[in-house]
């Protein structure tokens, strides 16, 4: 099955993070992942949580904007050139990378990426030899 994450749009004032990890605490949500991105006026929040239906609908219940997009997560070798290698098969495939993060667990990287055509792309990306965690070992991190 595919993984997911969360995108939530919030207002780029003092507060609005705490509201919002307030509503995921009290849900019993534990937050895996995290990257706040800047708009302007509005930010984009990606949150990769234990439990992203729950969350999901627990934001939508206090009427947080909030999307559940489709993610795969990559295991990356932590050393020179372990990211490029992952690029650089997106790129001889054409595929591009909507957005990402990436973090360090343990001595193994893990990219997170969004890609238009999610399952399409695990298929190519597992087929080179690259191992992708499940969601169960994704949302376990």
């Amino acid at each position: 099955m595919i993984a997911h994450h969360l995108s939530i749009f919030a207002e780029n004032k003092p507060g609005r993070l705490e509201h919002i990890t307030e509503i995921l605490a009290q849900a019993n949500i534990n937050i895996r992942a995290i990257k706040i991105s800047d708009l302007g006026e509005f930010g984009v929040v990606k949150a990769l949580v234990d439990d992203p239906d729950t969350a999901y609908n627990q934001l939508k219940e206090w009427h947080v904007s909030v999307s559940k997009k489709p993610i795969i997560a990559v295991v990356v070798e932590d050393q020179p050139g372990g990211l490029h290698r992952v690029l650089k098969l997106l790129s001889q495939h054409n595929i591009n990378v909507e957005d990402s993060y990436g973090f360090v667990l343990n001595q193994r990287g893990i990219l997170v990426i969004e890609v238009a055509d999610v399952p399409e792309v695990a298929h190519m990306l597992e087929h080179s030899g690259l191992h992708l965690l499940s969601k169960e070992e994704l949302y376990a991190l």
